[in-house]
């Protein structure tokens, strides 16, 4: 196989992994200050938190401590809803948020101005989101990513990234009509932007489904699954896909992701299933039929001995 197959190989797979994956804002803040400012955010387990730092700079404190510092036009990904502060100096106390008086600006986007009376002209503006963070199929690599990710839009693991950060700035300092709708779609775009150029630059780890990415044959059996999650697999199946024995298969297979084959099958396809009942709203009975179950019985069985709990709970807790 060339390098040039590999390449088209692994970004077959990437495309079709990020298409599972979903980005929903449930809060957003266009916020404004005076030149000291320290702004808190409390962890969100479960959820992830956007910034984009249109005018000024700031530092951003993590909850071990860490510091980093953020120019103007920087964007911070944090997949994992750590908590953390944004702070004009290290030294500055802060106040969470949610205590600021939130103007609405539109569906889910709300202003906070704390510029002082005295500094007509805001000396930082930025635009916080909090997101609901669905890997769909790349569940696997959500615990493999960072806590941050700082968008450097001068790296070349960000094509295309300056163009939108650059809309979401004279959005901010426009305020046009509707502009605040506009910038939340941005924001979603730009995330994914970013989790999508940590994908490609090798995840920074080269364990379980990081791995197999970069292993051509694997990734072959991998695609497969994600394009056809509702066909019966077997074990020989997928080793044909990746032109290997099966034994061969099933050892490389587990040895690198720590499921054997049809485990990982299995856990896809309820990803997939808890996907489609809570965000896109499908019966029980058609994700059924689309996984490939002969009965809804079937589905529901292997859904609770996966999830812990009937397909049915889940829609309701996402009510």
């Amino acid at each position: 196989m060339t390098q040039l197959d590999k390449f088209a190989l692994s970004s077959d797979l990437i495309s079709e992994l990020l298409t599972g994956m979903r980005l929903r804002g449930v809060q957003y803040r266009r916020i404004q200050t005076g030149p000291s400012f320290g702004l808190g955010f409390n962890a969100r387990p479960g959820q992830a938190y956007f910034h984009f730092l249109a005018v000024g700079n700031a530092i951003l404190r993590t909850s071990d401590g860490a510091l980093h510092e953020l120019p103007a036009g920087s964007a911070v990904f944090m997949p994992q809803g750590g908590g953390h502060q944004l702070l004009s100096d290290a030294e500055m106390s802060f106040h969470d948020i949610d205590r600021f008086t939130a103007t609405p600006l539109g569906d889910s986007v709300s202003g906070v101005d704390t510029c002082p009376s005295t500094h007509p002209t805001p000396s930082a503006v930025l635009f916080y989101g909090c997101m609901e963070f669905d890997l769909g199929g790349m569940h696997g690599l959500g615990k493999l990513m960072p806590g941050i990710m700082v968008a450097n839009t001068r790296e070349a693991r960000y094509p295309g990234l300056m163009p939108i950060l650059d809309a979401m700035k004279r959005e901010i300092c426009a305020g046009r009509i509707g502009f605040a709708g506009v910038l939340a779609r941005l924001a979603e775009v730009a995330a994914a932007m970013i989790v999508r150029g940590w994908i490609e630059c090798g995840c920074e780890n080269a364990s379980g489904l990081v791995a197999a990415l970069r292993d051509p044959r694997l990734a072959r059996a991998i695609l497969a699954l994600h394009r056809q999650p509702g066909h019966g697999w077997t074990v020989a199946e997928l080793a044909a896909q990746s032109h290997i024995s099966r034994s061969v298969f099933a050892q490389r297979f587990q040895a690198t992701l720590g499921v054997p084959p049809l485990r990982y099958a299995t856990e896809l396809r309820m990803r997939l299933a808890g996907q489609w009942l809570t965000q896109d709203r499908l019966s029980i009975e058609t994700v059924a039929q689309r996984l490939g179950y002969t009965s809804q019985a079937a589905f529901s069985r292997a859904f609770k001995r996966i999830t812990g709990r009937p397909p049915g709970a889940s829609r309701q807790v996402f009510e």
